[in-house]
């Protein structure tokens, strides 16, 4: 009896912490497009893009990634995503030009810190708005 009711909590206790997980494709919303914005005046490689897939557990957005077409541009891959608290852009994209370059741009204080790192060039930049304040090459 003991272990049919601990088998029967147990079952119950998982059953409450699931998630309902979906996404869906749509328009940026104000704040993120204003947080890519303020990112793009200051790299302009990060692109501006209208669209974007949220990603929601019970109704609260936990991530969002942006898809491009890259047909015709000199990436093999680009990936963009944006936290949910709308302060930091993580980025991934890969040329033959550039080689993998990946990083994350943070909001703090009214500015914009960037750091990179360059597998191409083994090189690590952190940038704030838009200007290199550190680079290292290992």
């Amino acid at each position: 009896m003991k272990k049919c009711i601990l088998l029967l909590l147990f079952v119950y206790t998982n059953i409450s912490f699931a998630q309902n997980i979906s996404s869906k494709n749509e328009e940026v919303s104000i704040a993120q497009y204003e947080l890519l914005k303020k990112v793009n005046s200051y790299y302009p490689d990060i692109t501006l893009n209208k669209s974007i897939t949220n990603f929601y557990a019970d109704g609260k957005i936990i991530d969002s990634q942006q898809n491009f077409d890259l047909r015709g541009t000199k990436f093999s891959s680009y990936k963009l995503g944006i936290e949910p608290d709308n302060k930091k852009v993580v980025f991934e994209y890969v040329s033959d030009e550039t080689g993998k370059v990946y990083g994350d741009v943070t909001i703090f204080k009214g500015n914009a810190l960037r750091t990179t790192f360059n597998e191409k060039t083994n090189q690590i930049e952190v940038s704030l708005n838009g200007k290199s304040v550190y680079l290292k090459k290992l």
